[in-house]
């Protein structure tokens, strides 16, 4: 049996064993990776320099796009890198540091999807508590809530994880240093430790979700009552786009990490991470300010 201190580094799964799809990889990566970086720098950008947008809703859609471009720089960069050196390999350190930021930024993803649910529901079912209860102390607070909840469960999922022997065996099926995939190079049952601790997240994320869905339950109950077409095309507006973040976040998302291991393949999990990891923080900023007029006109007078 392998030790684990013997293994110094990881191989990482390549999208393609010929040099020009590698190249091609690389390119689209670049792509996604750069309209991401612009997009959420804008978002930003936008938000901070307009007053009129420091509102509860855009200060949490302001972190949202900062979590965006930390999640997707910690694994499309390496990702890129190792297309361009035609290599696979990645660091043991590495490895630790890229699931230890991977993870504390989907948790603190998830946590902002659900404060933003809570924060819709305030503003559409109670409307003149709204100032009271999203005040900007309260929001601060959930806001920090949210990022030490996310340093709290990387530390234990990173702990949990890296504490574990690992055989020999040291090729990963992602592109990156996903758990799932370190858990399957784990020796006999050493790694049911942090099975249970992706098991109770599990059922963390399921209590969110569940909130998230009885909090729009109540929201289109609300909005189908309003009587008037226009404010009830501007209720649902604000609420769609949140909707399509959820759903484009969650459904990948779930999969990858609790699917059963019998319908597991290289190439199925290499396009449902993609799907939970890169096209989420390159969609969010045009998602949200694609059908938003208050964001297009601070970006006229910004950029006027």
């Amino acid at each position: 049996m392998t030790n684990r201190t013997s293994v110094t580094e990881f191989l990482l799964l390549e999208f393609s064993d010929v040099r020009e799809l590698q190249l091609f990889h690389l390119v689209v990566f670049l792509g996604i990776f750069l309209v991401a970086l612009a997009g959420n720098l804008l978002f930003i950008t936008t938000v901070a320099l307009s007053h009129h947008l420091h509102t509860p809703m855009y200060f949490f859609l302001m972190n949202l796009s900062i979590i965006d471009l930390g999640s997707i720089s910690v694994t499309v960069p390496k990702s890129m890198i190792n297309s361009l050196l035609n290599t696979k390999s990645i660091s043991y350190t590495g490895c630790v540091a890229q699931v230890f930021l991977f993870i504390f930024f989907i948790e603190v993803d998830f946590a902002f999807l659900t404060i933003m649910a809570y924060d819709r529901y305030v503003a559409i079912c109670q409307p003149l508590h709204c100032e009271r209860v999203m005040n900007g102390r309260a929001c601060v607070q959930m806001a920090a809530g949210a990022w030490i909840s996310g340093v709290l469960n990387s530390v234990l999922h990173t702990g949990n994880t890296f504490a574990l022997t690992f055989c020999g065996n040291n090729t990963v099926d992602q592109f990156f240093c996903e758990i799932p995939q370190l858990l399957k190079l784990a020796c006999s049952d050493s790694y049911l430790g942090e099975v249970g601790v992706i098991v109770f997240n599990a059922c963390l994320f399921l209590s969110c979700f569940l909130l998230i869905i009885a909090s729009y339950v109540q929201i289109f109950t609300m909005v189908l009552r309003i009587p008037t077409e226009w404010d009830r095309h501007k209720a649902f507006s604000t609420c769609l786009p949140h909707l399509i973040v959820v759903s484009l976040f969650i459904c990948p998302g779930v999969f990858a990490y609790l699917k059963p291991t019998s319908i597991s393949t290289s190439r199925l999990d290499l396009v449902v991470a993609v799907l939970y990891s890169v096209v989420p923080p390159m969609m969010n900023p045009i998602i949200y300010s694609m059908r938003n007029k208050e964001i297009k006109g601070a970006l006229r007078k910004l950029t006027g």
